[in-house]
Formats: C-alpha cells, sequence, structure tokens
C-alpha cells in the first residue's frame, strides 16, 4: 500500500513537473538559406506586437540583409565571452536567459557545439536546459544534422556532417515546421547572393547546392515533418482505442561500420513508428572480452552510446546461438519487429546458413513478427 501511494505521489509530480516545462518549437529545413532564421525572428515580431515577452538567446544573421533587418527592435540577451586559443569567442549565454526568464526565447543553430569550456558541450543541451526551466523556446536546424539520417545525407552530399542532434532532441519539440522551397527557387536565391557571398557562390553551386542533392534533401525534410504530424496524432489518440504499440529489436554484429547502419536505420522505422526500441548483441565464445580485439571492442562501445544517444535500450548477451539469443529476447521484450542487416555472404556460406535463416524466419513468422532486413 505504501509502495503503491508513493507511486501516486511520483506520478503527480512527474505531472506538475512536465507542465512547468517550457513549450518547444523548431524550424527544420532542406539546407541553409531556405529562410529558418528569417521566419523565427518574423514570428519574434509577431509575439511582441500581442505584448509576449520575446527576447533573441542566440542568433546567426550570416551577414544576410534582409535578415539582419529582422532584428531591429528584438531585444537581445548579449552573448557570454569566452577566451579560447588566444582568441575572445562569444556563445549564447544559457544562465542569463534563465535569469532574465522571458516568456519566449529564440535560439538558432540547435546543432551547434560550443566552445570547450563551456557548461553543455552542445547547444541542443542548453536547450533542455532553458526548457526545463519554463521557458518557450523556438530554435531551427537542417535535415543533415538529425542523428539518424547521417549516412543517408552522407550518401547524397558526400559530406560526413560532424554536428548532429539526436532524434529525440526532435521528438521533444512540440511543434516542428518545415520551411520549404523548390530546388529552383533556393538556387536563385543562392545566385542573387542571399545566401552566401559572392566569392562563395560558384563553390556552392558545384558542391552541397546541386539540384538532385537538393531534391532529396527536401524529400528528407517532408518526411521528417510528416512522420512527426503521425506520432503527435498517435500520442493525442485516446487511450481507450487500442492500438499495436510497435517494439524493434535491432540486431548488431562487431562490424562497426554495419552496425552504425543499422543502429540509425532502426532509430528511423522506431521513429516513423513512434515506437519502443531495443539494440542486440550476441557476444559469442569467439567474440568474449579476452578473445575480441581492442579496435572491435572500441567500436561495440561507441555503437552502444550511439544506440542510447537515439533513444535504444541496449541489450548484450552471451549465447553461442545466435538465433536462440534473439528469439529469447523477442519473447522477453514482446518485440513485434526484428531488424537485421543485410548479409554479407557469399553463395556458398548462404546455403551452409539457409537452416539458421529458415528457423529464425519460421520461428518469427508463426508469432506474427516482421523481420526487416535493412540494405
Amino acid at each position: 500500500m505504501d509502495q503503491e501511494k508513493e507511486n501516486n505521489v511520483k506520478h503527480f509530480l512527474d505531472l506538475i513537473q512536465k507542465s512547468r516545462k517550457g513549450k518547444f518549437k523548431v524550424y527544420i529545413g532542406m539546407s541553409a538559406g531556405v529562410g529558418k532564421t528569417f521566419r523565427m525572428l518574423q514570428e519574434a515580431h509577431t509575439l511582441m506586437k500581442k505584448g509576449i515577452d520575446v527576447k533573441i538567446g542566440y542568433i546567426e544573421t550570416h551577414n544576410r540583409k534582409e535578415t539582419h533587418e529582422l532584428l531591429e527592435g528584438l531585444p537581445i540577451i548579449p552573448r557570454r565571452s569566452i577566451f579560447y586559443k588566444g582568441k575572445q569567442l562569444e556563445e549564447m549565454d544559457v544562465q542569463a536567459i534563465i535569469n532574465l526568464r522571458p516568456e519566449v526565447v529564440i535560439v538558432d543553430e540547435l546543432a551547434h557545439t560550443n566552445i570547450e569550456g563551456s557548461k553543455n558541450e552542445k547547444r541542443w543541451q542548453d536547450v533542455l536546459e532553458i526548457l526545463d526551466a519554463g521557458i518557450n523556446v523556438i530554435s531551427a536546424v537542417n535535415i543533415q544534422h538529425i542523428e539518424s539520417l547521417n549516412e543517408d545525407v552522407k550518401q547524397i552530399t558526400g559530406v560526413d556532417v560532424q554536428e548532429r542532434i539526436p532524434d529525440n532532441v526532435l521528438r521533444l519539440a512540440d511543434e516542428v515546421v518545415n520551411i520549404d522551397l523548390t530546388s529552383e527557387d533556393l538556387i536563385a536565391r543562392l545566385k542573387d547572393g542571399k545566401i552566401y557571398t559572392e566569392d562563395k557562390i560558384a563553390t556552392a553551386l558545384s558542391n552541397f547546392f546541386k539540384s538532385d542533392q537538393i531534391l532529396q534533401l527536401r524529400e528528407l525534410a517532408l518526411k521528417e515533418v510528416a512522420s512527426q504530424v503521425v506520432r503527435k496524432v498517435e500520442n493525442e489518440v485516446p487511450k481507450n482505442i487500442a492500438l499495436r504499440h510497435e517494439k524493434l529489436l535491432a540486431c548488431i554484429s562487431s562490424n562497426d561500420k554495419t552496425a552504425k547502419i543499422v543502429i540509425r536505420k532502426a532509430a528511423r522505422l522506431a521513429s516513423y513508428y513512434n515506437g519502443i526500441w531495443y539494440v542486440l548483441y550476441v557476444e559469442t565464445p569467439k567474440e568474449s572480452s579476452d578473445k575480441i580485439a581492442l579496435d572491435k571492442q572500441r567500436h561495440l562501445i561507441n555503437n552502444f552510446k550511439l544506440a542510447v544517444q537515439l533513444g535504444a535500450e541496449v541489450i548484450k548477451v552471451e549465447n553461442s546461438k545466435i538465433t536462440d539469443a534473439i528469439l529469447e529476447v523477442v519473447k522477453q521484450k514482446e518485440i513485434t519487429t526484428v531488424c537485421i542487416g543485410k548479409p554479407h555472404f557469399n553463395l556458398f556460406k548462404v546455403i551452409l546458413s539457409t537452416n539458421v535463416f529458415n528457423r529464425l524466419l519460421n520461428r518469427l513468422s508463426s508469432s506474427n513478427i516482421d523481420l526487416v532486413i535493412l540494405s
């Protein structure tokens, strides 16, 4: 009875805490120059006209004339000065924002990495701190900075984007707004000097701002916002309506590259289905800690960290029979979908492994569990 009372109190305190948190709005776009910052500043002016206490926590206009002009009349919270590697640099002053407690604060470049010595490593961590203080935040990010899309973006652009935000940060947003432009309009803006200075236009056109790349990034942005809408609808469906709650299990090996792909793609699926997901690594006797190579151990640890960052629960089990281990976890966690990487076998190995895969397929299909092979 005492435990039940304690649980009830904890649940009520959680509800109170949740209600105290600030609301979070994110503008998302397919690339730089689509107008995210411009739109945020327009919204700030609209809010001020309605009597809302709105302040600029951090904004980056990139010296774009139209955007910079919108700063006029908006109260700006001074940045914090940091001396780093012989230079005086500036960062957003999180504590000043919390002390001033505006109703709404504008925070640009959500994926930004803070200068070494800052309280938080990333700006998205600053934003979570501000939200926890009960302050509403409007922010912006480009689609290429979403962690689980890293491989997709790399394939499209050839660029390995280093500054990324975990998917669950975007999932925390109360509203996600896509700032959309056609590739023709975006390239026209670039040529008119509205995105970069004249000396950078030719390089941009031959690299990131290619029509086919823009179209693919645009598709990623549209899909991301659509999946956010689906999640919101599902979360607001009355609880008395029966829904199948998806639970995904991503099975990884010690192969670093394959595992990363499986983790990121499984994260996308879990995000799309608004489901709970797990990452399973089965340690066979030949990969025990005293036998596995140190570089593989390091890769495994990094992949476990990536999985946790993307919102998964990591499960590590020891078993000489991988299929048995997978089926046992499937039963324990009531998994609805199992995700595995595409097997890199030659024909002879596939033939030899047929019984193993058949057993896995038969057991899963008889339990109405989906098996997804990720390319």
